[in-house]
């Protein structure tokens, strides 16, 4: 996708993008088969929270053979089937106690209808489904906005509070330290409604520029 004409119109940015290339996000955001839903997507975010990947990748497939189907490829246990399932077989999974709690608060809101199917979802603004989703026991902003970003395909999510957005932001701007979260919302807004663009060459520069400011070593 070739870059909004907001992006191109910042210098150090147009300077990156002629480098990088057109913004490859939504080739990224491939639907994935087990989480075709905002359900099972919250699912997945929460088991992984705070592991590698191939831990996370572990644990969520073990969940998965503990649905009707019993496939570990197929998505996870439907919430009555999760609700019904008790701590030492979540436990067996590979799953903490906390993690258990955020899992059985994600099927009854899902029950409850906090948590929307991805045809509500598809109705309801960001502002909204963020409130609705933060809501739930475990699951925070960054986990919403990724599924915005990658799930929805939302085109305006920009995460603040990610470290990697934040260092990306600080590299293609030369800066000495990293921006807060306020101090970046307020540094693009003007590249709304873009801003899930700009995320993404904020991450990809975070992996591609040098550090401006490295730490200094000590003697």
């Amino acid at each position: 996708m070739h870059p909004p004409a907001c992006l191109a119109r910042d210098a150090d940015l147009a300077a990156f993008i002629a480098t990088v290339g057109p913004c490859r996000l939504h080739e990224q955001a491939a639907p994935d088969p087990q989480t075709v839903d905002p359900y099972a997507s919250l699912i997945k975010a929460v088991t992984g929270q705070q592991l590698h990947n191939a831990a996370a990748r572990t644990i969520f497939r073990r969940l998965c053979a503990l649905g009707a189907d019993h496939d570990e490829n197929g998505p996870p246990p439907a919430p009555r089937e999760l609700l019904a399932l008790d701590d030492a077989t979540l436990r067996r999974c590979g799953l903490s106690a906390t993690k258990a709690a955020s899992l059985r608060a994600i099927a009854r809101g899902r029950l409850d209808g906090l948590v929307p199917s991805l045809a509500e979802a598809r109705q309801l603004d960001d502002a909204t489904l963020i409130k609705q989703l933060t809501a739930l026991r475990g699951v925070g902003q960054w986990t919403v906005e990724m599924l915005l970003i990658f799930h929805l395909n939302r085109p305006d999510v920009l995460p603040a509070g990610d470290l990697g957005v934040q260092e990306g932001w600080k590299r293609l701007k030369k800066l000495p330290v990293r921006p807060t979260p306020r101090q970046l919302r307020d540094a693009t807004m003007g590249f709304s409604p873009h801003r899930s663009t700009l995320a993404w060459y904020c991450w990809q520069a975070k992996a591609r520029l040098p550090d401006p400011a490295p730490p200094s070593k000590k003697p």
